[in-house]
Protein backbone atom coordinates (compact mmCIF):
# COMPACT_ATOMS: atom_id res chain seq x y z
CA UNK A 1 0.00 0.00 0.00
CA UNK A 2 1.21 3.47 -1.02
CA UNK A 3 2.57 5.65 1.86
CA UNK A 4 0.67 9.31 2.33
CA UNK A 5 1.58 12.70 1.63
CA UNK A 6 1.26 15.01 4.96
CA UNK A 7 0.15 18.34 5.23
CA UNK A 8 2.71 20.84 5.08
CA UNK A 9 5.18 18.70 2.70
CA UNK A 10 7.13 19.60 -0.41
CA UNK A 11 6.11 17.99 -3.64
CA UNK A 12 7.54 18.35 -6.83
CA UNK A 13 5.10 18.49 -9.88
CA UNK A 14 7.60 16.50 -12.43
CA UNK A 15 6.30 19.35 -15.29
CA UNK A 16 6.86 21.69 -17.51
CA UNK A 17 3.62 22.18 -18.83
CA UNK A 18 2.11 26.09 -17.13
CA UNK A 19 -1.18 24.37 -17.76
CA UNK A 20 -0.69 20.69 -16.42
CA UNK A 21 1.15 22.03 -13.41
CA UNK A 22 -1.89 25.17 -12.95
CA UNK A 23 -4.39 21.77 -12.96
CA UNK A 24 -2.45 19.44 -10.18
CA UNK A 25 -1.67 22.52 -8.42
CA UNK A 26 -5.31 23.00 -8.35
CA UNK A 27 -6.15 19.88 -6.94
CA UNK A 28 -3.92 19.80 -4.50
CA UNK A 29 -4.61 22.79 -2.72
CA UNK A 30 -6.95 21.10 -0.80
CA UNK A 31 -4.48 18.74 1.18
CA UNK A 32 -2.53 21.61 2.27
CA UNK A 33 0.77 20.61 0.30
CA UNK A 34 3.29 22.63 -1.20
CA UNK A 35 3.40 21.90 -4.88
CA UNK A 36 6.63 23.07 -6.49
CA UNK A 37 7.20 22.94 -10.16
CA UNK A 38 9.92 21.31 -11.93
CA UNK A 39 10.79 24.33 -14.05
CA UNK A 40 10.57 26.33 -10.37
CA UNK A 41 14.01 24.18 -9.11
CA UNK A 42 15.35 24.07 -12.25
CA UNK A 43 15.05 20.65 -13.37
CA UNK A 44 15.19 19.45 -16.72
CA UNK A 45 13.00 17.50 -18.42
CA UNK A 46 13.72 14.10 -18.79
CA UNK A 47 13.65 12.45 -22.31
CA UNK A 48 10.58 10.15 -22.42
CA UNK A 49 11.22 7.01 -23.77
CA UNK A 50 9.29 4.66 -22.11
CA UNK A 51 6.16 2.36 -24.33
CA UNK A 52 3.56 3.39 -21.66
CA UNK A 53 1.97 6.28 -20.24
CA UNK A 54 2.79 4.47 -16.85
CA UNK A 55 6.36 3.92 -18.54
CA UNK A 56 6.46 7.82 -18.93
CA UNK A 57 4.89 8.80 -15.75
CA UNK A 58 7.16 6.90 -13.34
CA UNK A 59 10.30 7.46 -15.51
CA UNK A 60 9.78 11.51 -15.20
CA UNK A 61 8.80 11.34 -11.08
CA UNK A 62 11.97 9.02 -10.16
CA UNK A 63 13.61 11.75 -12.22
CA UNK A 64 12.02 14.52 -10.55
CA UNK A 65 12.73 12.50 -7.28
CA UNK A 66 16.37 11.26 -7.47
CA UNK A 67 17.31 15.46 -8.35
CA UNK A 68 15.38 17.34 -6.03
CA UNK A 69 15.42 14.38 -3.18
CA UNK A 70 11.61 15.53 -2.57
CA UNK A 71 8.70 13.21 -2.99
CA UNK A 72 7.79 13.96 -6.71
CA UNK A 73 3.92 13.72 -8.59
CA UNK A 74 4.38 13.16 -12.13
CA UNK A 75 1.40 12.83 -14.91
CA UNK A 76 1.90 11.48 -18.32
CA UNK A 77 -1.37 11.95 -20.18
CA UNK A 78 -2.76 12.29 -23.63
CA UNK A 79 -5.08 11.92 -26.33
CA UNK A 80 -5.83 7.84 -27.64
CA UNK A 81 -8.16 7.43 -30.82
CA UNK A 82 -8.92 4.00 -31.43
CA UNK A 83 -9.53 4.71 -35.44
CA UNK A 84 -6.10 5.85 -35.33
CA UNK A 85 -4.59 3.12 -33.90
CA UNK A 86 -4.36 4.34 -30.80
CA UNK A 87 -2.52 7.66 -31.84
CA UNK A 88 -1.53 10.16 -30.43
CA UNK A 89 -1.26 8.53 -27.36
CA UNK A 90 1.81 8.91 -25.82
CA UNK A 91 3.09 10.70 -28.40
CA UNK A 92 0.50 13.69 -27.84
CA UNK A 93 3.01 16.39 -27.25
CA UNK A 94 5.47 15.44 -29.52
CA UNK A 95 2.60 16.03 -32.53
CA UNK A 96 2.48 19.38 -31.91
CA UNK A 97 5.95 20.00 -32.61
CA UNK A 98 9.06 21.58 -30.81
CA UNK A 99 6.97 24.60 -30.40
CA UNK A 100 4.19 22.90 -28.44
CA UNK A 101 1.69 24.59 -31.40
CA UNK A 102 -1.47 21.91 -30.76
CA UNK A 103 -3.26 23.65 -33.52
CA UNK A 104 -0.83 21.72 -35.48
CA UNK A 105 -0.98 18.45 -33.41
CA UNK A 106 -5.19 18.92 -33.48
CA UNK A 107 -5.18 19.70 -37.49
CA UNK A 108 -3.08 16.62 -38.11
CA UNK A 109 -5.68 14.40 -35.79
CA UNK A 110 -8.86 15.56 -38.38
CA UNK A 111 -6.53 15.28 -41.01
CA UNK A 112 -5.82 11.64 -40.42
CA UNK A 113 -9.05 10.91 -38.68
CA UNK A 114 -10.96 11.87 -41.86
CA UNK A 115 -14.60 10.00 -42.07
CA UNK A 116 -13.50 7.88 -39.36
CA UNK A 117 -15.19 6.84 -36.29
CA UNK A 118 -14.45 9.70 -33.98
CA UNK A 119 -14.42 7.80 -30.50
CA UNK A 120 -11.44 8.71 -28.73
CA UNK A 121 -10.37 9.25 -24.43
CA UNK A 122 -8.10 11.25 -22.76
CA UNK A 123 -6.07 8.84 -20.51
CA UNK A 124 -4.12 10.34 -17.67
CA UNK A 125 -1.45 8.03 -15.18
CA UNK A 126 -0.36 9.74 -12.22
CA UNK A 127 3.07 8.64 -10.49
CA UNK A 128 3.76 9.62 -7.39
CA UNK A 129 7.59 8.96 -6.35
CA UNK A 130 9.55 8.73 -3.10
CA UNK A 131 13.18 9.53 -2.78
CA UNK A 132 13.80 5.69 -1.75
CA UNK A 133 12.45 4.51 -5.52
CA UNK A 134 9.38 3.54 -3.82
CA UNK A 135 6.45 4.60 -6.91
CA UNK A 136 2.88 3.98 -7.10
CA UNK A 137 0.87 4.94 -10.30
CA UNK A 138 -2.99 5.92 -10.47
CA UNK A 139 -4.75 5.88 -13.96
CA UNK A 140 -7.80 7.61 -15.20
CA UNK A 141 -9.58 7.92 -18.29
CA UNK A 142 -11.98 10.35 -19.43
CA UNK A 143 -14.47 8.46 -22.59
CA UNK A 144 -16.01 11.01 -25.36
CA UNK A 145 -15.92 11.94 -28.94
CA UNK A 146 -13.62 14.54 -31.37
CA UNK A 147 -15.27 17.49 -33.01
CA UNK A 148 -13.95 20.22 -35.51
CA UNK A 149 -13.50 23.01 -35.91
CA UNK A 150 -11.83 23.57 -32.49
CA UNK A 151 -14.29 25.01 -29.78
CA UNK A 152 -13.20 27.24 -26.81
CA UNK A 153 -9.78 28.72 -25.78
CA UNK A 154 -10.03 27.04 -22.11
CA UNK A 155 -7.10 24.21 -21.13
CA UNK A 156 -5.01 23.51 -23.08
CA UNK A 157 -3.74 20.69 -25.72
CA UNK A 158 -6.38 18.86 -27.48
CA UNK A 159 -9.36 19.86 -24.98
CA UNK A 160 -10.85 22.41 -28.33
CA UNK A 161 -12.06 19.36 -30.10
CA UNK A 162 -12.42 16.61 -27.58
CA UNK A 163 -16.26 16.41 -26.18
CA UNK A 164 -16.75 14.07 -23.00
CA UNK A 165 -19.74 11.53 -23.01
CA UNK A 166 -22.93 13.06 -21.66
CA UNK A 167 -21.67 16.83 -22.66
CA UNK A 168 -21.92 19.19 -25.97
CA UNK A 169 -19.05 21.21 -24.91
CA UNK A 170 -15.49 20.29 -25.34
CA UNK A 171 -13.00 20.52 -22.98
CA UNK A 172 -11.71 23.89 -23.94
CA UNK A 173 -15.36 25.43 -23.19
CA UNK A 174 -15.48 24.59 -19.88
CA UNK A 175 -15.24 26.05 -16.85
CA UNK A 176 -11.92 24.63 -15.27
CA UNK A 177 -13.39 24.16 -12.21
CA UNK A 178 -15.79 22.13 -13.89
CA UNK A 179 -13.77 20.02 -16.43
CA UNK A 180 -11.45 19.48 -13.09
CA UNK A 181 -14.36 17.38 -12.24
CA UNK A 182 -14.77 15.22 -14.64
CA UNK A 183 -11.40 14.88 -16.55
CA UNK A 184 -9.35 12.07 -16.88
CA UNK A 185 -6.32 13.95 -14.63
CA UNK A 186 -9.32 14.43 -12.09
CA UNK A 187 -10.19 10.64 -12.02
CA UNK A 188 -6.78 9.48 -11.56
CA UNK A 189 -6.44 12.08 -9.10
CA UNK A 190 -9.77 10.63 -7.05
CA UNK A 191 -7.72 7.36 -6.79
CA UNK A 192 -4.35 9.09 -5.74
CA UNK A 193 -5.90 11.11 -3.55
CA UNK A 194 -7.82 7.80 -1.91
CA UNK A 195 -4.51 5.72 -1.44
CA UNK A 196 -2.24 8.44 -0.28
CA UNK A 197 -3.68 11.59 1.40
Amino acid sequence: MPRHVMPGERLVIASHNPGKIEEIETLLARYGVAAIGAAALGLPEPEETGASFEENAALKARAATQASGLPALADDSGLVVPALAGAPGIYSARWAGPSRDFRVAMERVQRELGDKDRRAQFVAVLALAWPDGEVALFRGAAHGHLTWPPRGERGFGYDPIFVPDGYRMTFGEMEPAYKHQISHRARAFAKLVEACF
